[in-house]
């Protein structure tokens, strides 16, 4: 009996396979489906450099046999999306605006797209979509995605004058789900994306009608990330070949690296093909497997390449990261540190880390929690797979052993144009050696600087202490001596001020001798 073999389009094959992108039960698939399209409505904002203003709305229309059926309404003031890449951006499984070189928080280009497919199958409802881009029209379409073909089923569309200019997107549309047991960590998601967006205004309005608002505290916006060529030590022999197929057949194998690559110059591409052995007037149409193969391996093994630049990145940047954990934990005290860039398999990076400790930091004396981010993303699941979760351990279990009286908080944030996610969930990044590193001298120079705070309010509280029992006695000690001298009593003021000074007490010690005085 012969097996029978069949092509499945991209829609039927995530359809068939969700659960590995995170649509694995309903309150799974609730979660990725608002993270999803947020995530698409914050870069919308961001790489137009809008200050985003973000409207959930989730609603509770009934209950079903697996969970129940929601409503999902998502608005932002983003740059909106051309009429003529509505249906493709939203109705085709793989057609994306992330298929360039570039950070961005979608990675895959189809969670977005996955979540209105999960919807559908789930309750066999289409997807309403209304956006501009602020010109004359709103386009409003209804359609479903059809799973066989790939391709968008419009069942109406709508142009809408548009008098007032507005800009933006409204995704609205039925899906399966359990808030009940998402409801944590939606609401934790949105948190921790308010702690480092604080330019952002987010409302979300959760089924029970309970209205969250992270309030935008700044106007400062990190830098949009920019376009970037790929870099020779990021490629692979596969797509070297789609690369040389994108240009004409006519061009040099010289003009072409200086075209493809980024940072190769005439210079560096001549020196690059003497050590490969490559004549530098060959043609492309002339690339045989031979030299495919020679061109591929001196590629990966020249290590003369200028480094990627990091001018491509967008980082929180220390200053929005600050405010963002002072906006939404309002700890004692807090301390971030920008790590230079860097870069793994010509890949650039950054690694940024804040610590911040008391205050609203959740959690027992001694916790020490740790928030994870990847280009913007908190990544709330499978923490223990997470290259971070491995560095902070080893740091914890080595020679920065802290012991503290009120739970701490360990913020890593990582800026790259390829983040090296485990699986298509997103959720934890790989132990690469070069991102491993960087995270470990960041969290070191973050504990070297805690300690010594830490010193530092120790000594303070034993000066207090000090100072009070100077306070308590010294009147009377100078009562006595006067007595027993027979002179008039001096004048302590001055001498509890020079101690005050000396040991750099806190401003509420200076108010409880004033209360005590009078």
């Amino acid at each position: 009996m012969l097996e029978e073999f069949k092509q499945l389009s991209p829609s039927e094959f995530f359809y068939r396979n969700k659960e590995i992108a995170g649509f694995s039960n309903p309150s799974r698939s609730l979660y990725t489906s608002i993270r999803e399209l947020f995530e698409n409505s914050m870069d919308a904002c961001e790489l137009n450099e809008i200050l985003p203003e973000i409207i959930l709305f989730l609603r509770r229309i009934k209950r079903s046999e697996r969970g129940e059926i929601y409503k999902l309404y998502i608005q932002d003031n983003g740059g909106g999306i051309p009429k003529k890449h509505i249906l493709n951006a939203l109705g085709t499984i793989l057609y994306s605006s992330k298929y360039v070189i570039r950070q961005s928080r979608g990675t895959f280009g189809l969670g977005g797209t996955l979540a209105l497919l999960y919807g559908q199958i789930t309750t066999g409802k289409p997807v309403k979509v209304v956006s501009s881009t602020g010109n004359s029209q709103i386009h409003q379409y209804t359609f479903k995605i059809d799973i066989k073909t790939n391709n968008p089923i419009v069942y109406s569309y709508k142009a809408i004058r548009n008098n007032r200019g507005w800009r933006g997107t409204i995704i609205e549309f039925y899906l399966e789900g359990n808030y009940s047991i998402a409801s944590r960590y939606i609401i934790n998601y949105l948190k921790l994306t308010a702690t480092i967006t604080p330019y952002a205004d987010i409302i979300f309005v959760d089924p029970n009608g309970v209205l969250y608002y992270f309030p935008r505290t700044i106007s400062k916006m990190p830098r949009p990330p920019k376009k970037v060529k790929p870099h020779p030590h990021g490629i692979d022999l596969e797509f070297l070949k789609y690369l040389i197929n994108t240009f004409p057949k006519t061009l040099t194998i010289k003009e072409f690296l200086t075209r493809a690559f980024h940072r190769v110059g005439e210079n560096t591409a001549v020196k690059f093909l003497q050590y490969a052995k490559i004549k530098p007037t060959i043609k492309l149409g002339a690339i045989n497997d031979d030299i495919l193969d020679k061109l591929y391996n001196s590629l990966r093994s020249y290590n003369k390449f200028i480094s990627p630049s990091a001018d491509v990145l967008s980082p929180i940047g220390e200053d929005i990261l600050i405010e963002g954990i002072y906006k939404e934990f309002k700890p004692e005290y807090v301390d971030v540190t920008s790590r230079n860039p860097s870069s793994y398999r010509g890949h650039p990076f950054i690694v940024e880390a804040g610590m911040a400790y008391g205050g609203g930091i959740p959690g027992q004396a001694g916790d020490i929690l740790l928030f994870r981010y990847a280009n913007k993303i908190p990544l709330l699941f499978d923490e223990g797979s997470d290259v971070s979760y491995k560095v902070l351990d080893k740091l914890k279990q080595g020679s920065y052993k802290i012991q503290s009286d009120k739970p701490i908080a360990i913020f890593i944030h990582i800026a790259s144009t390829k983040i090296p996610f485990k699986s298509v969930g997103k959720e934890a990044i790989a132990d690469v050696p070069e991102i491993e590193r960087e995270i470990e001298l960041a969290l070191k120079t973050l504990f070297r600087r805690f300690l010594k705070y830490r010193r530092r309010v120790i000594k303070k509280k034993e000066a207090e202490k000090r100072l009070k029992v100077y306070y308590q006695y010294i009147r009377l000690i100078s009562e006595f001596s006067s007595k027993l001298a027979d002179r008039e009593a001096a004048d302590i003021n001055k001498l509890l001020e020079r101690v005050k000074t000396r040991y750099n007490v806190k401003e509420r010690i200076s108010q409880t001798i004033s209360k005590q005085r009078s």
